[in-house]
């Protein structure tokens, strides 16, 4: 087999960067090790800043979502019981945000490839990759029983945190830079309305708490816990009773519902520089990890996508190399930021064990968020999305 773009993973970072690349005339084939079914109905979460709807439009993949989305305006800060309102159009000149699940992104994602005949193969196993810094770098795979080779001009790895693009890079090239945080979230989905119609983020003294949702009739709630918690010791009235006993306000109660979903979400900030070995180049997930409290994972993916289909663009069209070169150091300068933002966001709202004086200049950095409409705006600005940088002509 040879196409142009070998990419490696369909999450909305491989599937995205298809679809475009298509858009540009440039041909790709996505390799998955996951079923289709699996990819479009693993619930993963789903903010949106302004800058990945446009793109998902621009791809031709966004009908749905412009019909479906939620747009909110804003979220609360709730401390003491007391809520505070982040008011994003009006510190931001109008942005907002939007609800809309990753696994829903995935599903149109899909949905616009295969419309087009693009080539997406599920299912695949034993995948590697070769001959990284050749100019006809290679996939390796075995799909229904049959061994296969997929030969390049570039791969895409975008294959997530575990996958196998990154370790495949020589030892010694890449800089690791990680952060495990030392508190977890227990995260349930449950058949109920929200409370609220916008995300509330809880700083209570028992933990960290957050009220989500996906639809109006489906609530997502998170609770901090230990990493190592076990689930066995947490059945759905006690996740209910802490739920209300962080989360009591003057406001509308936690509406309660079947609970069918439940898991642990480790907390972790993860970079890899470079983001690219010869003409491999990772995306999303498999160069970078944010904690989901500033809701930036697939935002950061998709503006990978966005700068790496636009390099390709121009090395294709022109036989200009120089963004190709320059990808890594485009793309990290907005992925330090976002991580700047999801660990302040992360470490003001969880009570992370080191002591009182700590607990209380996070109280305090709340209390000036609050109240101070220079340090809402900062929150409101990277929470909606800073804005991309002009890509080259």
């Amino acid at each position: 087999m040879r196409t142009q773009v070998g990419i490696v993973g369909a999450g909305p970072a491989g599937l995205l960067l298809s679809q475009m690349l298509h858009l540009r005339g440039i041909a790709s084939v996505v390799l998955e090790n996951k079923s289709r079914e699996y990819c479009e109905t693993r619930v993963r979460a789903g903010v949106l800043e302004n800058g990945t709807v446009d793109l998902l439009i621009a791809a031709e993949a966004g009908q749905r979502l412009k019909r479906e989305a939620l747009t909110h305006r804003g979220i609360y800060l709730r401390v003491h019981g007391s809520d505070h309102h982040i008011d994003f159009p009006h510190l931001t000149g109008g942005k907002t945000i939007f609800v809309y699940a990753q696994q829903e992104v995935v599903k149109d994602l899909i949905a616009a490839r295969l419309q087009v005949g693009g080539p997406v193969h599920f299912e695949v196993e034993n995948v590697t990759v070769h001959d990284l810094s050749s100019r006809t770098p290679a996939i390796r795979f075995c799909k229904a029983g049959e061994n296969s080779e997929l030969l390049c001009d570039f791969i895409a790895g975008c294959d997530g945190f575990h996958g196998i693009c990154r370790p495949s890079i020589p030892p010694g090239v890449l800089s690791v830079f990680e952060r495990v945080y030392p508190f977890a979230w227990l995260g349930i989905l449950a058949k109920a309305a929200p409370a609220k119609e916008e995300l509330v983020y809880v700083r209570h003294e028992r933990g960290f708490a957050l009220h989500s949702m996906r639809t109006p009739e489906i609530t997502r709630l998170y609770l901090q816990c230990s990493p190592d918690e076990d689930m066995n010791n947490w059945p759905d009235d006690r996740i209910w009773q802490e739920l209300k006993t962080r989360s009591a306000s003057d406001g509308p109660p936690i509406n309660e519902g079947p609970i069918f979903q439940k898991g642990i979400t480790p907390m972790r900030s993860f970079v890899v520089d470079p983001m690219q070995y010869g003409n491999l180049f990772l995306l999303g997930d498999a160069a970078h990890i944010v904690p989901p409290t500033g809701a930036k994972g697939l935002n950061l993916a998709a503006a990978d996508v966005r700068v790496f289909a636009h390099a390709l663009d121009l090395y294709y069209r022109r036989g200009q190399r120089t963004l190709l070169d320059h990808y890594s150091e485009f793309c990290l300068r907005r992925v330090w930021q976002a991580q700047r933002f999801s660990a302040w966001m992360t470490t003001m709202l969880h009570h992370s064990g080191e002591g009182e004086f700590v607990e209380r200049i996070h109280e305090a950095e709340l209390d000036y968020v609050s109240q101070s409409r220079a340090a809402a705006t900062t929150l409101a600005e990277n929470y909606v999305g800073l804005p991309f940088e002009p890509l080259p002509d």
